[in-house]
């Protein structure tokens, strides 16, 4: 893929906006769903997202006829007097979000979006951008580095900015970083998406363009970003598909934008093939799903549109933050990065234990498919379907993560990679919020409540293509149990029949299919094996799946819980694999052994309730 190929990927996905603009072209009308802010501001957002693309593109020497439309859109959207004016704000407002790529426009693409306005104009555009300078942000979070954006872009073009704000931000924002290229959100539990296509892609365009000026923060903000690429390179498969995890999932190939900032601003963690194959391999997977509308605008939704998936601030015009990874394409035709071929993944671990990421990595093909085991991550607020973006035991890429379409009975709520419970009623819960958490590359622990009177203890065993899951249930209730493994799309046509598709074995179910095997075995406490329909459209790649599930009612008192589940691509070794699953050994003392299919040991606890006591006391 060639830097001419990708400047075409931008003109054509961006064609079909041409027909789209309002009136005074200040708002670009691209569906009819709604968000939290009003439809003026999503007609404003839907206008500004596509710029993430189009600004590189222009700053790289590409040409579009979408610009004579984008300024007569600026002019008047930042003219008061008039009726699209995108209008005044003194708080925090999804404005601020949208200005930042305004600023970026004024930095990489000056010719484009400043040049051909007169001296008016600029002043009003100015005004308007600066508003963002005089608003009190509570709440911090990586919406700092908007006002950093714009104050830049003030800079670049020779307007007043405002150096102590973007000090002040800059400073707080280093009071998130971690360690080992990990920084959070924020005040937050989550770690997510938001760490490379947030707040590393905004430090790595901060360090390229200010390296000059503030070389300290610029060679810092690269040297976290290094760190951060060894661990980040374990969320992508050899196909290009990164693990579907957390929210703003609609963004869809922003995932690969970190990567595209790295190479702009000249950081190479990898060879610069290596890094080029991730980002065009990412960029050719995204581009075969069908995740465009018949009309060819960009869907919210991620694999295929779906709007049960999304956020509450998600409206039509929210999934072009994708272009945040065409950042590239401001990269002169010159640059080595367009004439080195590209390069597979490096030989990675088959199990890499990331803490600050709250999770365990396993790679049980090489780099064919990748599984991430967390514990203890959760959002700082309340989104749709937030404990099955963050708190599901395990999220894939080959099957992706499925959301709840409704909260009755096991069809709605689409309970895979979970342990479901409820109150013999209909009316499942979850594992949400982790009491205790432990990330190791050989275990991955949480103890949780689903009620104040149930405790649950959960301890993830990485096996290969196999996992265990250990539960110690409390409960001073009767319970309905229901563990599901992996999602799986069922069959597509007439080829395979439902009946052809499922395998079963001695206290267990799979799903047999030529893309992939998903299977679930009893190995202690559950009772009935059986293959759950959930809803259409719950699951982010596909939106039809199969989840081979285990129940069992229990009641009041002290249970455990074993069982283990299986995802695999398909072929006649996996089909054998799946036929032999590990073996969990506990005694009455609370040792636990767990064993593979040939007897050696995968994992083992001395005593599990001191192991526990220690941890717990450690921690504190």
């Amino acid at each position: 893929m060639t830097k001419a190929d990708l400047q075409q990927a931008v003109t054509e996905t961006l064609k079909p906006l041409k027909g789209r603009f309002t009136a005074g072209f200040a708002g670009l009308k691209l569906g009819a769903t709604g968000a939290v802010y009003n439809e003026a501001i999503a007609l404003m957002e839907a206008f500004a997202r596509p710029l993430w693309g189009l600004i590189p593109h222009a700053s790289g020497g590409g040409e579009s006829d979408l610009w004579p439309m984008y300024i007569q859109g600026i002019i008047h959207g930042t003219d008061p007097d008039h009726a699209e004016y995108w209008g005044d704000f003194g708080t925090k407002d999804q404005r601020m979000v949208e200005q930042s790529v305004l600023g970026l426009g004024l930095a990489l693409a000056p010719h484009q979006i400043w040049d051909p306005l007169d001296d008016q104009q600029k002043d009003r555009l100015y005004q308007w951008l600066n508003q963002i300078n005089l608003v009190d942000r509570s709440n911090p979070n990586n919406w700092l580095m908007f006002t950093v954006l714009v104050n830049i872009g003030f800079k670049k073009v020779g307007l007043p900015y405002n150096q102590e704000i973007m000090d002040k931000y800059l400073d707080t924002i280093d009071t998130y970083y971690l360690s080992d290229g990990w920084y959070s959100d924020g005040n937050t539990d989550q770690r997510d998406y938001y760490i490379p296509f947030a707040m590393h892609f905004y430090s790595l365009i901060y360090a390229h363009l200010m390296g000059e000026d503030d070389p300290e923060r610029a060679i810092r903000y690269k040297e976290r970003a290094v760190l951060f690429a060894q661990e980040f390179m374990y969320w992508f498969a050899e196909d290009g598909s990164s693990i579907p995890f957390g929210r703003s999932m609609t963004y869809r190939f922003a995932q690969v934008s970190f990567w595209s900032a790295l190479v702009y601003a000249d950081v190479q963690p990898f060879p610069l093939g290596v890094m080029k194959g991730i980002i065009m391999r990412h960029l050719r997977w995204w581009f075969e799903q069908p995740m465009f509308t018949s009309d060819g605008i960009l869907s919210v939704g991620y694999a295929y549109p779906n709007l049960i998936m999304g956020e509450s601030y998600n409206a039509p015009g929210s999934p072009y933050w994708s272009f945040k990874a065409f950042l590239i394409l401001a990269l002169p035709d010159e640059h080595p990065f367009w004439q080195v071929e590209e390069e597979a993944l490096p030989e990675l671990k088959p199990l890499y234990a990331q803490p600050h990421a709250r999770m365990t990595i396993c790679r049980p093909e090489g780099n064919k498919h990748v599984i991430a085991y967390g514990s203890g991550q959760m959002a700082n607020f309340e989104m749709a379907h937030t404990a099955a973006k963050y708190s599901k035991f395990a999220y894939s890429t080959l099957f992706g993560f499925s959301v709840p379409k409704g909260y009755y009975g096991l069809v709605q709520g689409a309970y895979d990679s979970t342990l479901a419970l409820s109150e013999c009623d209909e009316h499942y819960r979850v594992r949400r919020y982790c009491e205790e958490f432990r990330i190791e590359e050989q275990v991955v622990y949480s103890r949780w409540l689903p009620w104040q009177d149930v405790e649950v203890r959960t301890w993830i065993i990485p096996a290969g293509m196999w996992h265990v899951r250990i539960h110690q249930i409390r409960n001073g209730r009767n319970l309905d149990v229901a563990e599901g493994g992996f999602a799986i799309q069922p069959p597509k046509d007439f080829g395979i029949s439902d009946e052809d598709m499922i395998v079963s074995v001695e206290k267990g179910i799979s799903a047999h299919l030529p893309w992939g095997i998903s299977g679930i075995v009893n190995l202690e406490g559950f009772g009935e094996a059986q293959m759950i329909y959930p809803d259409p459209n719950t699951n982010l790649l596909k939106p039809r799946t199969v989840i081979p599930t285990l129940s069992n009612r229990l009641l009041a008192g002290e249970h455990w819980l074993s069982s283990a589940v299986f995802g695999a691509t398909y072929c006649e070794q996996n089909v054998a694999q799946w036929t032999t699953p590990p073996i969990v050994e506990r005694d009455p003392e609370g040792r636990i052994t767990v064993r593979d299919s040939k007897s050696s040991i995968i994992y083992y606890s001395a005593d599990i309730t001191k192991e526990l006591e220690t941890y717990v006391a450690s921690s504190n």
